[in-house]
């Protein structure tokens, strides 16, 4: 089996500042909303650092030029719903190009186990990378489930982004699917006995739709 990667952790400072203003328990709504979508979008620079381009010709207004790129493969993005989608918005719009599948999935919060409610996917996930999305990553049993069926979806090349992970949630995605890259803003202490990170952000759908 192959050896699992380290996580990528976002130690820039901007991203830093807008995540400490995200964690702060007097954000509204609203302003959680654009922090989210804003640092998804700092996220996504890095994260798609790697992608293969096909050289191509473009005629400028002012001449021909030979050595342009274009991404090659189809790129396609699936949040965990609902939390998730506060982070797409952020991608697409430095990635318009991208196709959205869509995973809905909830946690029962005695077994902390997930249930899968929705699963919308292009039928082609092996044309190119797919970057999972969820801004937390706490015991890893969602992301795990969704690995599991990105995989049998056909997803090769598969990048999972969250805001904030706990160290359990990371180790649980490795183990069991070392091929994962992840990528996260912050690596927190710990889960408590219920299964939150902390210090964390509070219920990040919650938060994002004003539904507390």
């Amino acid at each position: 089996m192959d050896q699992p990667a380290e996580p990528v952790v976002f130690d820039h400072p901007l991203i830093r500042h807008k995540l400490t203003a995200l964690r702060d328990e007097r954000t509204d709504h609203p302003r959680f909303r654009e922090l989210m979508s804003q640092i998804a979008s700092l996220m996504v620079y890095e994260m798609t650092r790697g992608f293969a381009t096909s050289p191509c010709a473009v005629r400028t207004p002012t001449g021909d030029m030979a050595d342009g790129a274009r991404i090659r493969e189809t790129i396609t993005v699936v949040p965990v719903l609902r939390a998730g989608l506060g982070m797409t918005d952020g991608i697409l719009r430095v990635m318009p190009e991208a196709r959205i599948g869509h995973l809905g999935m909830s946690r029962d919060e005695e077994s902390m186990r997930p249930t899968v409610y929705l699963r919308r996917l292009p039928q082609d996930l092996d044309s190119g990378p797919t970057m999972l999305v969820d801004p937390m990553l706490a015991t890893g049993g969602s992301a795990v489930a969704a690995v599991r069926i990105l995989r049998e979806a056909g997803a090769g090349d598969l990048r999972m982004m969250s805001l904030v992970a706990a160290p359990e949630g990371i180790e649980a995605v490795r183990r069991a699917d070392p091929g994962v890259r992840i990528y996260v803003a912050a690596i927190d202490e710990r889960l408590d006995d219920s299964g939150f990170i902390r210090p964390g952000l509070g219920d990040a759908g919650d938060r994002l739709f004003g539904t507390l």
